[in-house]
C-alpha cells in the first residue's frame, strides 16, 4: 500500500516529470492542492479518476482520505506545487501515513526557485562571484530558528531565493541592509513563474517594497536576490574552468596555446 507524491512544477503543466505525470494518468485517485497546481495539468488525469480539491481541507481530514482510498485498493497521488522538498508540508502527512501503515514514493518537480532563475535568464551560481545559494523565507507568523534569521544567512553576501515573502518585503529590505548589502544589489521578483501571466519585475534592495507593491504582487511569488541576478552580468568576464581550454579534466586535455 503506498502514496506517491508528486511535484507537479511551478505552473506550467509540460514542466512535470515524465515519471510523475505517468503516475497522475495511472492514478484512481487524485488528490492536487487546487490554489498552487495548475488545472490543466490535473485534466491530464484519466477519466474514470476520483480527482479531490485539498485546499478547503485539514492535515487529518486529507490525509484520512488518502488512507481510505489506498486501503480499498485504489492507486492514490497526491500532486504538490513546485518541488514537494520544498516548503511543502510533506512531513507531517508522511508522518501519519506511516502510523497507518501506508508507505510513500515521492516524485521529484521543477521548484519555483529554478523556474524563476529560468525566467529572469539567470545563473546563481557565477564563477569568482558567488558559489553558494540559500534557499530561506523571512520570518513572518511562522517563526523561524533562532539561527536562521534572514540577516545573519545575508551576512554571507551569496544568493539568495526567498520563497513566502512576498507580504514581508519591508523586512526583507532591513534584514537584507542590515547584513550589509549595498542598496543597489540586484533583485529579480517573479510572479507566479510559468504560469500565462508571469511577471517577472526586476529592481534593486532599495526599491523592492515600492517596485512589489507598484506591481500589485504580494502572493505567489519568488524574490532572487544578489549579484548574480545583475542585467549585465553577460558583460563581465566570469568564467568557470568547465570550457576553459587550459583546464584538463577526465573527458578532455588542456590546449597549450
Amino acid at each position: 500500500m503506498k502514496l506517491y507524491i508528486i511535484g507537479a512544477g511551478p505552473g506550467d503543466p509540460d514542466l512535470i516529470t515524465v515519471k510523475g505525470l505517468k503516475l497522475l494518468q495511472e492514478a484512481d485517485v487524485v488528490l492536487y492542492a487546487d490554489s498552487l497546481v495548475s488545472e490543466d495539468l490535473v485534466k491530464k488525469s484519466k477519466p474514470s479518476a476520483e480527482v479531490l480539491k485539498t485546499a478547503g481541507m485539514h492535515l487529518e481530514e486529507m490525509v484520512e482520505v488518502m488512507v481510505e482510498r489506498i486501503r480499498a485498493g485504489k492507486k492514490v497521488v497526491r500532486v504538490h506545487t513546485g518541488d514537494p522538498a520544498m516548503y511543502g508540508a510533506i512531513m507531517e502527512q508522511i508522518s501519519l501515513l506511516k502510523k497507518a501503515g501506508i508507505a510513500v514514493e515521492i516524485v521529484p518537480g521543477v521548484s519555483s526557485v529554478f523556474a524563476a532563475a529560468a525566467a529572469a535568464q539567470a545563473e546563481l551560481t557565477i564563477p569568482d562571484l558567488t558559489q553558494t545559494v540559500i534557499l530561506t523565507r523571512a520570518e513572518g507568523r511562522t517563526p523561524v530558528p533562532e539561527l536562521e534569521k534572514l540577516r545573519d544567512l545575508a551576512s554571507h553576501q551569496c544568493t539568495i531565493g526567498l520563497f513566502l515573502s512576498a507580504t514581508l518585503t519591508k523586512k526583507v529590505v532591513q534584514e537584507l541592509l542590515d547584513a550589509g548589502w549595498s542598496k543597489d544589489t540586484p533583485v529579480v521578483v517573479v510572479y507566479k513563474a510559468t504560469w500565462p501571466d508571469q511577471k517577472i519585475i526586476r529592481t534593486t534592495v532599495e526599491n523592492l517594497d515600492e517596485a512589489m507593491r507598484t506591481n500589485g504582487v504580494r502572493k505567489q511569488a519568488m524574490i532572487l536576490a544578489g549579484w548574480a541576478l545583475d542585467e549585465n552580468i553577460h558583460n563581465k568576464e566570469y568564467r568557470s574552468k568547465l570550457y576553459d581550454k587550459h583546464f584538463t579534466h577526465g573527458f578532455r586535455r588542456k590546449v597549450d596555446a
